[in-house]
């Protein structure tokens, strides 16, 4: 990978508890993957993986799934999961990938892709998808919104404050903007048969605290945190109370709607 991050045990403990497992982006992929090339569904292989939230989606879909990473925090995490018996987990870049050509049906990336040596990792999933093979890459916009009862439109604001503070934070390899890096990935994808898709909006009830907790698992917050702990916390349980104020209750588990936006593209290997 071109850039390690969530390699801190506790980094990657919060990243199996707060992030969104995104279980209708298999669908749109395995409908995908039905259309063009129906038999093909023996091995899926999710690069960047994680704590392997979106890993094990793919496990009632194919005969074996392995999920990839280079943190080995994080794959202590994944390891510890309920796993199915067709899934397992292998240490290393999505850049070098530890199979032999054309043996892959599925090369998928999920909120991860922006990490790497982009036309690098292209090339290797070139190298190991069958032909007919999928690539499928997704991710999300930062700018989650809220919604609850009436309030919804004073609780986005104050979360505009949240991304905002976090915004000088951000990793410079990832450039202002997430999305076109996919755009661009993309757009120098050689397979003619490919789609692009965008604001695909799914929605999560939550815990205050959860939405709180998501964010703190942004790269740009833990760098604060890093930097300055107590500005961090500072930062967090000044949003925390703002929105409670807004909400007009006090317990943080209050439940919301987070609605995270994800984008995603697709493509078949002649």
């Amino acid at each position: 990978m071109a850039v390690r991050v969530y390699e801190a045990k506790d980094h990657a403990a919060a990243y199996l508890q707060y992030r969104v497992t995104p279980r209708e982006m298999i669908e749109k992929i395995t409908s995908f993957m039905q259309r063009q090339t129906p038999q093909q569904f023996q091995l899926a292989v999710d690069i960047g993986c994680g704590s392997g939230q979106g890993t094990i989606l793919l496990a009632p879909h194919f005969t074996k799934v392995v999920g990839i990473d280079v943190s080995a925090a994080q794959l202590e995490m994944a390891q510890a999961n309920d796993n199915p018996p067709n899934v397992l987990y292998r240490q290393g870049p999505a850049e070098e990938l530890p199979f032999q050509a054309g043996e892959v049906d599925l090369v998928t990336a999920m909120t991860a892709a922006h990490w790497f040596d982009r036309q690098r990792f292209l090339r290797e999933a070139d190298r190991v998808l069958r032909p007919g093979g999928c690539l499928a890459l997704l991710s999300y916009t930062l700018d989650m919104e809220l919604d609850y009862k009436d309030v919804s439109d004073t609780l986005n604001d104050i979360c505009k404050e949240f991304y905002a503070a976090l915004l000088p934070f951000r990793n410079a390899f990832l450039g202002t903007n997430s999305m076109k890096i996919y755009t661009d990935m993309f757009d120098s994808c050689p397979y003619p048969d490919k789609e692009w898709n965008e604001c695909v909006r799914l929605n999560r009830t939550l815990p205050l605290n959860g939405y709180i907790g998501m964010v703190e698992t942004f790269s740009s917050y833990q760098k604060l945190k890093q930097m300055d702990p107590a500005e961090a916390r500072r930062l967090s349980d000044d949003i925390r109370t703002k929105l409670l104020s807004a909400m007009q209750v006090s317990s943080p588990d209050t439940e919301v709607t987070v609605v995270v936006k994800y984008f995603y593209w697709l493509a078949r290997k002649p």
